[in-house]
């Protein structure tokens, strides 16, 4: 199946949790998705919308599990926000027990998802931030699934207001 792709300039912080929650309004248990982006790309900005969208508790502190591995916050399903940077092999991060919790039926948020593309599902779907200055960010969101093609049109009619490409 032919991959598809949705490209979407943000101007803030605040731009980028917009998107992040237009994201995880379309999310369901059992989705994945795969953050890519150099450190202070804005992942894990992204991820605090998607928690917003998913009606996890908006006074909750949405941090980047670099140390932990893992967080779950509880909203409309379970989000499980993974950061595996500091992994180092591939056997780190199955003895680490990474791939049960993609596979728990909660939804996943996992960053640095390029690091290891071996253990998505097929149906992840993949954001790519990019740093264009000190507040812009270029998300390239992308999928290759039936499931992926209904988020990314429904994105498409969500976010009209923000500059495409």
């Amino acid at each position: 199946m032919e991959e598809q792709t949705f490209t979407i300039i943000t101007e803030s912080n605040q731009d980028t949790i917009r998107v992040g929650k237009g994201i995880g309004a379309l999310l369901l248990e059992g989705d994945v998705v795969g953050l890519a982006g150099e450190l202070g790309s804005g992942k894990t900005w992204l991820t605090k919308g998607i928690a917003l969208g998913l009606g996890v508790n908006p006074k909750t502190i949405v941090t980047s599990p670099s140390f932990t591995l893992v967080n779950e916050y509880q909203g409309r399903a379970a989000l499980f926000h993974m950061d595996v940077y500091r992994l180092g092999s591939l056997e780190e991060l199955l003895s680490a027990g990474i791939e049960e919790v993609i596979h728990s039926g909660g939804v996943v948020v996992l960053e640095w998802a390029d690091r290891w593309p071996e253990i998505l599902p097929e149906h992840t779907l993949m954001v790519k931030l990019l740093i264009l200055d000190d507040h812009r960010r270029k998300i390239i969101i992308s999928g290759q699934h039936p499931r992926l093609f209904s988020i990314l049109e429904k994105l498409r009619c969500l976010l009209p207001q923000t500059s495409s490409l």
